[in-house]
This record gives C-alpha cells, sequence and structure tokens, in this order.
C-alpha cells in the first residue's frame, strides 16, 4: 500500500545531495548539480549533463535558501500531491523544504508551548496550519500513520491544471534559462514586497507646451 501512495523516485530524490560540481564539467560556468531527472532517477546533474543527457526527460530543478534544498511549488506540485506540506514564499517565488532541518536546541518542547502549529513528525514550529515542514516528514507520515498520499488524484490535477492555466503554463518542463539562473536565497520582508515602481529621479520631464493664444 505505500509504494501506491510514494512514488518511486521521490525517496531517491530526497536523498540525493545537491550543488557538488559536476564532475564532466568541473571548468564550465554553471556546473552546480542542481537538477534531477524523474524518469531516470540517478544522481543530481547541472545544466550542461541536462541538455545532452536529458533532453526531453522531466526534470525538476532544485534551488536553495539558507543553505537547505527547496523547490518551486509551481514544478513539484504537477507531480505529487503536497498537500499537508508547509510552504513559504521567498523573493516572491513560493517553494517548499525537501527534508526536515535541523533545529536549534532551544527549540524543545517546553519553549513550543505557544506554538499554534506544529510539524506532526519533527515538532518544528509552522507559520499555518498544515501537518508537515517538508516532503521528507510527509513520506515519514505516510510510513507512520497512512492516512495521506504524495499520488495525484483526478481532483488534484484538475486544481494544477487550474493553476497553470491562471498562470499561462503550458508545460511540465522548466520554463526558461532566466529561471534556471535563478538563485533562491532566504529574503527580507523588503525583498519580498520591493515596489516596482521606478523612483521619481529617474522619470522623464515632459515636453513644455506653450499656453494657446486667447481668443
Amino acid at each position: 500500500m505505500e509504494e501506491m501512495k510514494v512514488p518511486p523516485w521521490l525517496e531517491s530524490l530526497l536523498s540525493t545531495s545537491f550543488f557538488t560540481i559536476c564532475p564532466r564539467h568541473r571548468d564550465t560556468p554553471r556546473n552546480e548539480c542542481n537538477m534531477y531527472c524523474i524518469d531516470c532517477m540517478n544522481d543530481a546533474f547541472c545544466f550542461y549533463c541536462r541538455s545532452s543527457r536529458h533532453k526531453d526527460h522531466l526534470v525538476i530543478q532544485i534551488r536553495r535558501s539558507s543553505y537547505h534544498d527547496v523547490v518551486r511549488v509551481a514544478e513539484i506540485q504537477k507531480v505529487l500531491d503536497i498537500s499537508g506540506v508547509q510552504t513559504y514564499v521567498i523573493n516572491s517565488a513560493r517553494v517548499l523544504f525537501l527534508n526536515e532541518r535541523p533545529q536549534p536546541k532551544t527549540s524543545s518542547s517546553s519553549s513550543s508551548k505557544g506554538v499554534s502549529h506544529l510539524c506532526e513528525i519533527c515538532c518544528r514550529s509552522l507559520l499555518d496550519p498544515f501537518r508537515f515542514c517538508s516532503l521528507g516528514c510527509k513520506l515519514v507520515g505516510i510510513r507512520e500513520k497512512g492516512n495521506t498520499s504524495f499520488v495525484l488524484s483526478n481532483k488534484n490535477e484538475e486544481e494544477v491544471m487550474t493553476i497553470q492555466r491562471r498562470e499561462g503554463i503550458t508545460v511540465r518542463r522548466l520554463a526558461s534559462k532566466e529561471e534556471e539562473e535563478e538563485e533562491l536565497r532566504e529574503g527580507s520582508p523588503q525583498e519580498m514586497h520591493r515596489s516596482g515602481s521606478p523612483s521619481n529621479s529617474r522619470r522623464r520631464k515632459g515636453i513644455p507646451h506653450k499656453a494657446p493664444f486667447g481668443s
């Protein structure tokens, strides 16, 4: 029953080491291994390996936030039911963590008494009423309790398709080179809600016009 609730590639993804230097492209830029192929289920690889070895495969790009691996919700929700997993908005992108993050010793059960929402597995405090802090903790929850699943149902797929149509997403692969080059880092509130309006110093002055002659 567990195999039916967990896709065969997920455990491999969660145990993969990312952001190492690609042995095939050591002397080239963008040689960090930050991609994972769902079709092949092998080690992580870099941008150049994707072009040459995984061109027509389903690939997920892993990103970094405060030295922890994250994945964009827009990508992972197409292949997994991520319900119950806490999501975060970092630099305007909604992401979730792959695995449980180490907690400081001070975050014990005594210091968590005033926290409303906790991960059912590692007891990390959550921002919203979710069950798990990461995909890894949800996997443990499936094994221990069996009352949730990673497999997309027809309803989940319909919701994903609705979101894709709303956001103009029509392909299951990574969208563009600009997205691939982007690095997620933990942003401050100012970074996450930065205004896009131009400053007054950059506005062009209008061309003066003479007043019309009186009649």
